[in-house]
């Protein structure tokens, strides 16, 4: 009897070398918790990491960021909206530069110039959208681009010029009836296509839209700042070359976006001439 009971009591002492790391530390020992924690700090560098190198095989692939944002169907309500902003930037802006050309010959020349390249760089918007099936062509949308930074260039000169020519020959600002409703209408216009076009261009990553938007932007001011220079004049003849270096400021700023986007879009035409597959 004693040795079965003796058998029994060493039976029932447990193996120290299996018993489990929970039934010593506790079920809520926070050396468990311990590996996710480090497991989750790392996931968001891992998922920025994949979406950098997504980003850079699409670009390599000739297409745009927006090929990843959004689906085809977005995609083409987008172009069409583009598409529509673009016509009616062109028919606004185009009437106003006929109206001023018809009433000033010379003294809103800056003004009418600025419509005219308005009405150039929606056309060459219109053109790149104008195929369905390159919404997403990274090559189309540099070419546009070069195709505007040279316009924005000879433009710039022009307005340069004439600025200048009216600094230099003292030309004083006059605003009348017609010219003071010409500049309010284009100022108020222009900043709404300005907008409009920069929204649409964000979120169809295209620089062309967006320089559209800019030069849109460039008209609204300029149409503001003929009645602010012929207000100032009224107060304070001495100011009468307000005008003039508010031109060649404008001029200044163009010239520097045209250069801009041909040292940027020139080597990536030539990086993207040989894809000719898109979406």
């Amino acid at each position: 009897m004693t040795d079965s009971t003796a058998s029994d009591s060493v039976c029932t002492i447990p193996d120290p070398t299996i018993v489990l790391p929970s039934t010593v530390n506790g079920p809520c020992d926070p050396t468990d918790q311990q590996p996710p924690k480090r497991a989750s700090q790392g996931e968001p560098k891992f998922k920025m990491d994949q979406e950098m190198k997504i980003s850079d095989s699409v670009e390599r692939q000739g297409l745009l960021e927006s090929s990843m944002r959004l689906k085809p169907h977005e995609a083409q309500r987008y172009r069409k909206k583009a598409l529509w902003v673009s016509w009616v930037s062109i028919f606004v802006t185009l009437i106003l530069a006929v109206a001023a050309f018809s009433e000033y010959i010379v003294d809103v020349y800056p003004l009418q110039f600025d419509a005219a390249l308005d009405v150039l760089s929606s056309i060459i918007v219109v053109w790149r959208y104008s195929n369905a099936s390159t919404v997403h062509s990274a090559h189309r949308e540099y070419i546009a681009c070069v195709i505007l930074g040279v316009v924005f260039i000879l433009s710039s000169l022009c307005i340069l010029g004439k600025a200048v020519h009216d600094l230099a020959t003292k030309l004083m600002p006059e605003v009348d009836d017609f010219l003071f409703s010409v500049s309010i209408v284009s100022g108020v216009m222009c900043v709404i296509l300005a907008v409009v076009k920069f929204m649409l261009g964000r979120v169809l990553t295209s620089r062309a839209l967006i320089t559209d938007g800019f030069n849109s932007l460039v008209g609204g001011v300029m149409g503001f700042s003929i009645l602010i220079s012929a207000e100032v004049f009224k107060h304070d003849p001495k100011v009468w070359y307000l005008d003039g270096s508010i031109g060649v400021l404008i001029g200044l700023i163009i010239l520097a976006y045209g250069v801009k986007l041909l040292v940027d879009m020139v080597p990536r035409v030539r990086q993207t001439r040989n894809y000719e597959r898109f979406e």
